[in-house]
């Protein structure tokens, strides 16, 4: 290039370099949610090659696709695996340096087009597990100091931070399989209850939602709100501890009858007690204080007001809203309106005053879910 047309930055000293890689492990150490580690290694990338872009690039094996969901100045974006130069660094677990990208037949020209974005060069590195083997690619794009190459000390320096990538980022995904992997668990084991007791799969699915919405509105942060989520399913699990002669009754429970009914509050919490997972642990709450009445008048131990979990209040409010909207083999599913005007009779009473506000500011998204998850004539009855 005969005239440059980017603003140039010094190579940072030694003492800055290990002052930033200090600076990132730190944030890295803090960090477990996936996007926004892949914004910090882009970021520790960027700084420690001089670089204009750094992109983070994952490897989806059943896909054969790497992508990423962080790219400076980039939306998601996904290629095959194979295409362009992250695609056949990957592919060929090689390091690939190119100080000319456009002359290079293996670049990939179409990110450019899109986005009137101009490549000069480029440092593609592949990172990996534990095992050894590729699990994505480092990519730095367009050097940024006086001279304008990459040269074989950003290669040296880029690979560092790769293989520290590659560890972290195994962990993260290992952890977000585990989590995954509990997630269907209990979707699993709660519509397996829900089966039992003639109701759908899409019951405990609405529940999640609306407790998620009511978690956010109420304030709660997005940790906890995605925690209650995902908790929230479980609430009715004691339920496979019920006899069929009283679960599946079509008609009214005696008194005998009903005081077996609620102590699934109480074998639910029991069975799901004694697990130290977060997820397990939230569900046993949910399980033990969603039939728990603002008044003092629920069940099993006649809580009120804030003495009642906000899990279990959230809970409360997104079971007693689906349920009154359901056929069940004691009842036919009510009219939204009479819904409605019940959810603000009980406001005070039954059910948490502001949380029945939340619902009705946010009565809109609750008929969405309703709608995108709503029973067909042959699920349940």
């Amino acid at each position: 290039m005969s005239e440059k047309l980017y603003i140039s930055r010094p190579e940072p000293t030694a003492e800055e370099l290990v002052a930033s890689i200090f600076s990132y492990i730190g944030l890295i150490a803090n960090e477990h949610r996936l996007d926004q580690m892949l914004v910090i290694l882009a970021d520790m990338g960027r700084d420690l090659v001089v670089a204009d872009r750094c992109t983070v690039w994952l490897i989806d094996r059943r896909w054969d696709i790497l992508w990423t969901k962080v790219a400076h100045g980039l939306d998601r974006i996904s290629i095959p695996l194979g295409s362009g130069i992250a695609g056949k660094a990957a592919e060929n677990d090689e390091v690939i340096i190119i100080n000319d990208a456009y002359s290079d037949p293996r670049f990939d020209k179409t990110v450019d087009m899109q986005t009137g974005y101009r490549t000069r060069n480029m440092i593609a590195i592949p990172y990996h597990d534990p095992e050894g083997n590729v699990i994505g690619v480092f990519q730095a794009i367009n050097k940024m100091t006086e001279e304008g190459k990459f040269t074989e000390e950003d290669v040296r320096r880029l690979m560092l931070a790769a293989t520290y990538t590659g560890k972290e980022l195994s962990t993260v995904l290992m952890q977000q399989e585990i989590e995954h992997t509990q997630k269907e668990i209990i979707f699993t084991m709660a519509e397996a209850g829900e089966m039992r007791s003639k109701e759908t799969g899409y019951h405990v699915k609405r529940v999640a939602e609306y407790s998620y919405i009511l978690a956010i509105g109420s304030g709660m942060n997005e940790k906890e709100a995605e925690l209650l989520k995902m908790a929230s399913p479980m609430h009715d699990i004691g339920k496979v501890a019920i006899p069929d002669a009283i679960l599946l009754k079509p008609g009214k429970l005696n008194d005998e009858e009903w005081e077996v009914m609620r102590s699934h509050a109480v074998m639910g919490y029991n069975i799901l007690r004694h697990s130290e997972r977060k997820i397990l642990k939230a569900a046993a709450t949910v399980a033990l204080t969603h039939h728990e009445k603002w008044n003092g008048k629920g069940y099993p131990y006649g809580l009120s007001g804030g003495d009642i979990h906000i899990f279990g209040r959230i809970t409360a409010i997104a079971d007693v809203f689906d349920a009154l909207g359901s056929d069940r083999v004691y009842k036919k599913a009510w009219e939204m309106e009479r819904i409605l005007n019940l959810l603000r009779e009980e406001s005070g009473e039954h059910f948490d005053p502001a949380l029945v506000k939340v619902f009705f500011d946010n009565l809109d998204k609750f008929i969405t879910v309703r709608d995108t998850y709503k029973d067909t004539p042959d699920e349940g009855l």
